[in-house]
């Protein structure tokens, strides 16, 4: 089972129940292979079975498939077991079949991803995704994307910003708070620096970060992270093995950030790997544990295509770690010296 629950309340006083664990749904939209609805519902019945209790989704993903796949196993759920959440930002309209650009996505349905940060444009967004998923709410929704890659460099990622600020895309989000339409808003991004624009301008209660807290990268620590300790802004910790080389390790072709891993990222991999080894310690477990010992941190949602990757995250989370491995880290200056590590019981040393 999953082990462990978080209790966030919202700084808005929304009491919600977080698995420790959750489930990332990038992969169920044919990321990085194609699966087959049967076979992508029943990895969804695997997270249920293991006890996982969040689950979230968004239109990008596969243009509609994970939020179809995932709706379609927990609308026979009994709704107050589970929070999902689910992201603005774009929405989705029909194209022709060779007019669809699917990135990363494999064997896309025809759809056009439309940017759109505005008050009609998020309203739009989020109707279609209650549509897919065939649930009349979702506990909580993210701004999708407002980030300076998808953008085209921090400029166009600040106009996309202040679109949604001034456009009404925020006062959207807030309305659909205010009605209880979902318990929770924030921003769902892979750059902690919107993140923390949005934290000085709005009143989020949440934020999904992906991949830029992890064992390997850690500058969130130096500012935006204690920020939101203090104002109560809860993180979710997506992507906890930079898209793949914290949990296959440090090889040529091993996928860091959606691309190929560049040479220093797998030389610093290597290190990272060898310290684990050390102690005997799987990197995965390691990389999957640190990623939740940061107390702003509420759940960490790894993505799944089979059972036995959601197997192998239980694992990993359950494996014991002795805190010589995190200070062997630190003396090797692989560790911020702020970075909060996970409690274990003492083992012996390497």
């Amino acid at each position: 089972m999953a082990a462990g629950r978080t209790s966030f309340t919202t700084p808005k006083g929304r009491d919600l129940s977080f698995t420790r664990l959750g489930f990332g749904g990038a992969p169920l939209g044919n990321f990085p292979v194609a699966l087959t609805d049967a076979a992508a519902e029943a990895v969804v019945h695997a997270a249920w079975d293991a006890g996982l209790r969040y689950f979230d989704t968004a239109p990008l993903y596969g243009h509609g498939l994970s939020e179809l796949r995932i709706g379609r196993v927990l609308r026979d759920k009994p709704r107050s077991d589970f929070l999902i959440s689910t992201k603005v930002g774009r929405y989705l309209e029909p194209c022709q079949p060779g007019e669809t650009e699917g990135g990363i996505f494999q064997n896309v349905p025809p759809f056009r991803r439309v940017y759109d940060y505005s008050y009609d444009g998020v309203m739009r967004a989020f109707e279609q995704s209650l549509a897919r998923l065939g649930l009349d709410r979702v506990d909580i929704l993210f701004v999708h994307d407002t980030d300076a890659r998808n953008h085209g460099g921090w400029a166009r990622c600040e106009a996309r910003l202040t679109e949604l600020m001034d456009a009404g895309g925020w006062r959207a989000l807030d309305a659909l708070r205010a009605s209880g339409a979902v318990d929770a808003i924030g921003m769902g991004v892979n750059e902690w620096e919107p993140c923390d624009w949005l934290l000085k301008r709005a009143d989020p209660d949440l934020f999904l970060l992906a991949g830029r807290y992890t064992l390997l990268e850690q500058a969130p620590l130096d500012g935006f992270l204690p920020d939101c300790q203090r104002r109560g802004v809860g993180i979710i910790l997506g992507g906890p093995y930079n898209s793949g080389i914290l949990a296959r390790g440090p090889h040529a072709g091993v996928s860091f950030d959606y691309a190929a891993a560049p040479a220093a990222v797998i030389e610093h991999v290597k290190r990272l790997d060898a310290a684990c080894r050390c102690f005997d310690v799987p990197l995965t477990a390691a990389a999957l544990q640190f990623a939740g010992a940061h107390p702003a941190v509420i759940s960490v949602i790894p993505g799944a295509q089979c059972a036995a990757e959601i197997a192998a995250n239980l694992a990993a989370q359950a494996t014991p770690i002795p805190p010589a491995l995190w200070d062997a880290l630190r003396d090797e200056g692989l560790l911020h010296p702020a970075a909060p590590v996970p409690a274990a019981e003492p083992a012996p040393a390497c």
